[in-house]
């Protein structure tokens, strides 16, 4: 039995606080190598029970990073560089050098920095951190296998910058990455290494007529060589990997459905390789079935030797929190219905004893207690609403009243915006003090009346900061939220919250995603109070802040007992109530925020269609409701545009913002290409780093939109909310970015 990886970020979130200090100088490198041991010693004891404990899936900040870092991929930028300096740079930029672009890993919540590939790169293997944390599960008596991002993945996630193109450069990446993996064969007598390929799943590429040359390659270096996937099924894949020399293939047989045909099984058994069956869900934090884990261990192990089958995680637990131990306040009920990674290594083990052994006396007080858990779940009143059910049921899909043309003519009349105008996209920042006002009002420290004076007095700073350095739309600054899924979810029904749930997002960022357990409503207004009085504060137009339903379910550990479609559908009633309770409190411009569209894509192009279809009519039903003159914006993060611009069209929003700052213009091309004619905010400033751009440097990226888009239909807003920023940092940058704007608007 094995895993495919472990969270990182600690028990207590501990990599982020030891990362935070470090960056703000508080502390040394020492101390903040000394919390990752200590780390990786801990989440090593708790898989001293499986066949291997992982190593090398452990970051200072994402394993894509480590490997550019390992193989010498270093941008232009940042050589001269060494050591954590240029480690950190490369993630977080470095005073007039900007730091790699980030996007989503595959379909999830979590970002790594892209790597940027140059034909003129001198590639070169640094293998030390591997090294050490091998030799430090060794010391402690483990049997380690090493996690490794496959060659595959790495250059097909890439990107290239120098104008060459990734064939060219392929030998010789292939070249130093095989020269990393001779040096890791050398650590052991026979030395493990799982590759993680996830990007199989996505079919056939380029690369696909050398998958079985390198990894025989690999074979012949005596590594124990298991070439994992994960996420969707990988039949082409799989095809070729069982005519490989390697010793193991991993499949998913939760996301991956038609891994289980008796054709793919039939291949992996013929070509006696170790089958990793992924079955403990790495995605989701819903207990484990155990009995429909073993129906699925039955089907394959119909075709498939017994002994050859490893049960596994469906992904690496990277994705689900650390431990449920500290939820001593959620519904006792609902609780018991979540598995976090500590207990998913526990599920592992009660599905490998019955699968090998049967029922017994060891499992049986623990498979017990999994049966009833699971009925308890099935049957329980908790999770049905019949008026909400029967709202699903009438519900129409309908349309923008007026055409879009329409729409923004009677919009500039009425919001009487300039050209080029400027806003935010929501969130300002987060201050210790804003978080410590919120801390005592939850632990009743404070009455309501003293937190809404600190909210209120936020608000006005936020309203006149931003009148003051001349925003044309402003925001209210979102101080009463801690996370923009989070709070909306608190006020529905239908959600539970996790004390320290906390999932890492990239670096230091971690999530605390909530949890659907069942049907979703709205009892009351959400955001309306704290949205009329910024209203009330300026005459200027202040933006309503909402999270779009799709990015609420995208971002949520969501009930897998009904189709996520459904979920979806009740959601966007939700939000489709509070857009007219806005516009009824006299709110003209409301943003609909669906930064994780994009990320719920199935990997498999056949799957496309029907998710687009589905999370497209749940936008609609949402914002079909605003009545032509309020004017709907909507705000995507990390998203390749090329392939969705056509649902981009179709969301109908009257403004889109998007985040460019990190990937250049390339991104607005395909706008101006395929005549996109809504309004559009490119992000003209990178927020997910601590630099501050001047005014030249925005200047000059305002000009290069103007030669993408034309002035009527551009507007300008950094890439992202402001939450994560200081405000020493925010103030500087925005100021820079008005200026930038004046300059621009004086030359056209």
């Amino acid at each position: 039995m094995s895993i495919i990886g472990f969270p990182r970020i600690g028990k207590n979130r501990e990599l982020k606080k030891a990362l935070e200090s470090f960056w703000a100088k508080k502390s040394g490198e020492g101390e903040l190598l000394k919390v990752a041991q200590d780390l990786r010693a801990l989440h090593w004891s708790y898989q001293k029970n499986l066949s291997y404990v992982v190593v090398n899936d452990f970051s200072l900040y994402d394993n894509m990073l480590d490997l550019s870092y390992m193989l010498g991929v270093i941008p232009q930028r940042f050589q001269g560089l060494g050591g954590l300096d240029l480690y950190f740079a490369m993630a977080r930029g470095n005073g007039e050098s900007v730091a790699s672009e980030m996007t989503k890993w595959f379909n999830t919540n979590y970002h790594f920095v892209v790597p940027e590939l140059r034909l003129d790169c001198e590639y070169k293997v640094d293998a030390e951190k591997i090294i050490t944390e091998y030799r430090e599960a060794k010391a402690l008596g483990y049997n380690p296998k090493i996690s490794l991002i496959g060659l595959f993945t790495y250059i097909g996630l890439a990107k290239v910058v120098d104008g060459s193109d990734k064939k060219a450069i392929f030998p010789k990446l292939r070249k130093v990455y095989l020269d990393l993996v001779k040096t890791l064969s050398t650590l052991d007598t026979k030395v493990v290494v799982e590759f993680h390929e996830p990007i199989f799943v996505k079919g056939k590429n380029e690369f696909f007529d050398s998958i079985k040359e390198v990894y025989d390659e690999i074979a012949k270096m005596g590594i124990k060589a298991i070439v994992t996937t994960y996420f969707e099924e990988s039949t082409e894949a799989t095809k070729i990997l069982v005519e490989s020399n390697i010793e193991g293939l991993g499949l998913d047989f939760l996301y991956g459905v038609k891994n289980l045909d008796s054709n793919v099984l039939k291949m992996i058994a013929d070509s006696s390789k170790k089958l990793y069956a992924g079955l403990i869900d790495g995605r989701n934090i819903w207990i484990a079935n155990i009995d429909d884990k073993l129906a699925i261990l039955d089907k394959i192990s119909a075709i498939v030797p017994k002994d050859l089958i490893v049960v596994s995680s469906s992904c690496s637990l990277l994705h689900v929190p650390f431990s449920k131990e500290p939820e001593t306040k959620m519904d006792s009920e609902i609780a018991s219905w979540l598995s976090f990674a500590r207990e998913k290594i526990d599920e592992l083990e009660l599905l490998e004893s019955l699968f090998r052994y049967g029922e017994n006396e060891n499992n049986k007080e623990a498979y017990a207690k999994n049966k009833a858990i699971n009925e308890n779940r099935e049957r329980s009143a908790k999770i049905h609403d019949n008026n909400v059910q029967q709202r699903i049921r009438t519900l129409q899909i309908t349309t923008r009243e007026k055409s879009f043309k329409e729409r923004i003519r009677l919009q500039k009349e009425i919001l009487q915006y300039p050209i080029l105008a400027t806003t935010t996209i929501g969130s300002f920042p987060q201050t210790p003090e804003l978080r410590a006002l919120r801390q005592k009002y939850k632990k009743s420290e404070i009455d309501i009346h003293a937190y809404e004076d600190g909210i209120k007095q936020y608000i006005q700073d936020c309203i006149a900061f931003q009148e003051e350095i001349g925003l044309d739309v402003l925001v209210h600054g979102e101080p009463e939220r801690n996370d923009m899924v989070e709070y909306f979810g608190e006020q529905m029904q239908g959600f539970v919250f996790s004390q320290n749930g906390w999932v890492q997002s990239y670096g230091s960022r971690c999530v605390k995603p909530p949890i659907i357990y069942g049907d979703v409503s709205r009892p009351k207004p959400m955001t309306v109070k704290w949205s009329s009085f910024a209203q009330s504060l300026s005459k200027k137009h202040v933006k309503g802040m909402l999270t779009g339903p799709v990015t609420i379910l995208n971002w949520s550990f969501v009930r897998d007992d009904v189709e996520r479609k459904d979920v979806c559908k009740q959601l966007s009633l939700c939000i489709a109530d509070e857009i007219c309770d806005l516009q009824n409190a006299g709110i003209k411009i409301i943003q609909v925020d669906e930064a994780a569209f994009k990320e719920g894509y199935p990997l498999r192009e056949e799957k496309i269609k029907e998710y687009e279809t589905w999370a497209l009519q749940c936008f609609k039903i949402s914002s079909s409701v605003a009545i032509p003159t309020t004017q709907i914006h909507t705000h995507m993060c990390y998203s390749e545009f090329n392939d969705i611009i056509k649902t981009i069209e179709a969301m109908d929003a009257d403004v889109i913002s998007i985040e460019t700052a990190r990937s250049g213009n390339e991104l607005l091309k395909i706008f101006k290409e395929v005549g996109y004619a809504n309004e559009i905010g490119p992000g003209v400033y990178d927020i997910h780093s601590p630099r501050i751009p001047d005014v030249d440097e925005m200047y000059k990226q305002i000009k290069l939109l103007l030669e993408v888009l034309p002035k009527e239909q551009l507007w300008i807003n950094p890439d992202c909310g402001l939450k994560t920023r200081k405000w020493e940092e925010v103030k500087p940058s925005l100021k820079n970015m008005i200026e930038a704007v004046k300059r621009v608007r004086a030359t056209i």
